[in-house]
């Protein structure tokens, strides 16, 4: 028996010309799967640093569906009915300079319920493992509250008529007004945007104070400039 997770969904409908921004469609499996360990290694090793503020990391799932959705673990986000458009990468802890923190401590393979509970904002068992073991660990929290805290921050993000957006002359400046006209809380000097080497939209990265307020960018901390043109792939 699969289990219609709507929420999301009732966000799209709720949400005309911006509806298919996050969630159209959202059906977990009865049974998710059980993702594998996510442990640090010699690319990605332990960091205990202090945290200085925080970023909300969204990805364009068409976009990377276009690019990764053959891959094996896929289907889920990529295939069947469901339909996404921005999803939750996830809620990172930034450091106090160039350097943030990750793997603060060893961590259990997380409950079916939580990662089923989870899915429609990170369409991924293995995506939701790695956010809890690399970032929510450094949280002093639990991985109830990490989750409850960075899929509330999610769901209550607004979007520009993103269909729109995509059929005319764009550019990453131009994006981030039209994303901050839907967010009074997000100025747009809080977004830094992503892309792919082409030029096509990949992530956006929101910018949280210690208190998990919308807040400027500090600068080099990333992301395309705002005069780049932008190219938004419709697909899945």
């Amino acid at each position: 028996m699969k289990t219609l997770v709507a929420g999301l969904a009732m966000v799209a409908a709720l949400l005309p010309g911006a509806a298919w921004a996050q969630a159209q469609m959202c059906v977990v499996p009865g049974k998710v799967e059980r993702p594998r360990p996510d442990l640090p290694s010699a690319k990605e090793p332990q960091r205990i640093l202090p945290i200085g503020s925080y970023t909300l990391a969204l990805t364009w799932s068409p976009g990377y569906c276009r690019a990764h959705g053959d891959e094996p673990g896929r289907a889920f986000q990529c295939g069947g009915d469901n339909r996404f458009g921005f999803t939750l990468h996830g809620l990172w802890p930034d450091g106090r300079g160039k350097l943030w923190p990750q793997y603060c401590q060893r961590t259990d393979i997380l409950p079916p319920a939580l990662i089923a509970k989870t899915m429609c904002a990170t369409p991924s068992a293995q995506l939701i493992q790695h956010e809890w073991a690399k970032h929510g660990t450094c949280m002093k929290t639990t991985p109830q509250a990490y989750f409850q805290r960075s899929t509330t921050l999610y769901a209550a993000i607004r979007y520009p008529d993103m269909d729109a957006l995509s059929r005319g002359d764009l550019t990453v400046g131009a994006f981030k007004q039209a994303f901050a006209a839907k967010n009074r809380a997000i100025p747009a000097s809080a977004i830094r945007v992503t892309t792919t080497r082409d030029g096509w939209l990949d992530e956006l990265w929101l910018c949280l104070d210690t208190r998990f307020r919308y807040r400027r960018c500090e600068a080099g901390t990333g992301g395309a400039p705002d005069d780049a043109a932008l190219k938004i792939w419709r697909g899945r």
